[in-house]
């Protein structure tokens, strides 16, 4: 099983404020579904307050095991298996049968599971909000990055954007 992220971040690495998206991307948004969809065998792993933020219409994210980190041990949510630490989301993942595991959030969830990542694909939108969540800092030597996509601001997207794909080296 692949385990992925996938995070859009402003130019100083913010990537929310006041539980929600500081930004309109339409075109991210679509790619975030058809990646963490994939054909129908993923998983995705977020953070209680990443689940609250969901419009309820997309709760739990269709297609996709829904696995929700979280310290409640008596914690229960229709539609996603709650998981106490990381090790136990990936195990369920597995159980699952999942192709993919991709971590979606929050910054906390972010900073538990790069290490167990081989892949963060980050959309980088050109502009500085200013937030109140942050992806974690990490060691981009150890990564080597690939741009796949240049978007220009437009009537769906608020900005201009940058995708590209982090490998571990």
């Amino acid at each position: 099983m692949k385990i992925a992220m996938i995070v859009a971040m402003d130019e100083s690495g913010f990537i929310g404020k006041d539980g929600g998206l500081p930004w309109r991307m339409s075109s991210d948004l679509k790619r975030f579904k058809r990646l963490t969809s994939g054909d129908g065998f993923n998983a995705v792993v977020m953070g209680r307050r990443t689940w609250d933020s969901l419009p309820d219409s997309y709760r739990p994210l269709p297609e996709r095991t829904n696995i929700v980190l979280s310290r409640d041990s008596s914690l229960q949510i229709d539609g996603a298996e709650v998981a106490l630490y990381d090790g136990r989301a990936v195990e369920i993942g597995y159980s699952e049968g999942c192709d993919e595991l991709w971590v979606i959030g929050g910054a906390e969830i972010y900073g538990l599971m790069i290490q167990r990542c081989e892949e963060i694909h980050v959309t980088t939108v050109h502009t500085s909000v200013e937030g109140d969540a942050m992806f974690p800092d990490w060691d981009r030597t150890q990564w080597a990055e690939d741009v796949v996509q240049e978007n220009l601001a437009s009537e769906h997207d608020d900005h201009a954007s940058t995708y590209s794909i982090w490998r571990r080296i």
